[in-house]
């Protein structure tokens, strides 16, 4: 079997790479599985330590070292923890030049100065194999045990959501596909698009969301089907209102123009937060106040149907058969 493009699916996590994982360790409190972006390592009494990796490609030039901090960052702000350590590697093709170098350097630590984190190490690199820029980042955190957070929720839970939906693909689309986007959009509204990268982190909105959150997700590749892992390591259902759902106007815009639902499209920043509901109007208030943008999605429930509300109609809540963005841009 061919293994399809993207992020791999769970089936295949299940049966090819979560039985091959080297020997038993007792450090290791939560380690691979599907809907957890994170690993949870034992590291005091007190403490637990988070460790998370993900690759950077398939990006405009100029977000290159933007993301290769707020990829990973962002899967360890959301288990609750400040990100503290990475470890980078920095794969080019020949010809790339010493200014492209020097400009990912830069804004790598722009972002380890803004959120407090340090490079300890990593790998740099020209390599014939290696067709574009590519980032493999690990970035690690410290979280007391009691103020861990992992995507879990409970029946009742509300589901709030920054108002970042779709907002990937939308920015991706505006610097791959701006000629063909400009049937539809102004010039004014391609470079207002172009500049929205800097939203797709959730290292903020996560260290802001976490004394009122029982959990939090990153809404990344699949989008907001990811409500699907939090359902499934649950044992929960969930009720989604279509009504609510806040799509920023350009993105909707790009959405109607390649004909998507915004479901499933790729939202890295975008948080999924699991909130108990007595403290979700707090929640909200604080992003808000944090100049965060959020809104309350839907909720978390007993039985376990996954629906999408639209209207008096009801039906059941897309699911992750492939991104768009990979569709579009082959990465």
């Amino acid at each position: 079997m061919e293994l399809p493009m993207g992020k791999l699916r769970n089936e295949v996590l299940k049966e090819v790479v979560f039985p091959n994982l080297g020997v038993e360790d007792a450090k290791v409190v939560y380690g691979p599985r599907g809907g957890f972006d994170s690993a949870v390592l034992e590291y005091d009494d007190e403490h637990y330590l988070i460790v998370a990796t993900d690759p950077t490609l398939g990006v405009p030039r100029e977000t290159f070292g933007f993301f290769t901090y707020h990829f990973a960052a962002s899967d360890v702000a959301v288990f609750g923890a400040r990100p503290r350590w990475l470890v980078v590697d920095l794969l080019f093709p020949p010809g790339t030049g010493d200014m492209f170098l020097r400009r990912t350097m830069e804004d790598l630590t722009l972002e380890c100065r803004r959120y407090g984190s340090t490079i300890i190490g990593g790998h740099t690199g020209v390599y014939p194999s290696v067709s574009e820029p590519t980032a493999t980042t690990t970035a690690m955190g410290v979280v007391r045990k009691d103020e861990l957070r992992l995507p879990l929720a409970k029946p009742s839970d509300k589901i709030v959501v920054t108002a970042k939906v779709g907002l990937e693909f939308a920015v991706s689309a505006a610097y791959f596909r701006g000629e063909e986007l400009s049937k539809v959009l102004s010039r004014k509204e391609l470079m207002r698009l172009n500049r929205s990268f800097y939203f797709e982190t959730a290292v903020p909105d996560a260290l802001t969301a976490k004394p009122f959150v029982r959990g939090m997700h990153d809404a990344t590749e699949g989008g907001l089907t990811a409500l699907h892992e939090i359902a499934d390591n649950s044992g929960v259902g969930f009720r989604v209102y279509a009504e609510k759902l806040h799509l920023d106007p350009l993105v909707r815009k790009v959405l109607e123009f390649y004909d998507l639902e915004p479901w499933s499209v790729s939202s890295t920043g975008t948080l999924i937060a699991i909130t108990p509901p007595e403290k979700s109007n707090s929640l909200i208030a604080e992003l808000h106040k944090n100049g965060i943008m959020a809104f309350e999605l839907g909720e978390f429930t007993e039985e376990r149907k996954r629906v999408l509300v639209e209207g008096k109609e009801e039906r059941p809540f897309p699911e992750f058969k492939g991104d768009p963005y990979v569709g579009l841009y082959g990465v």
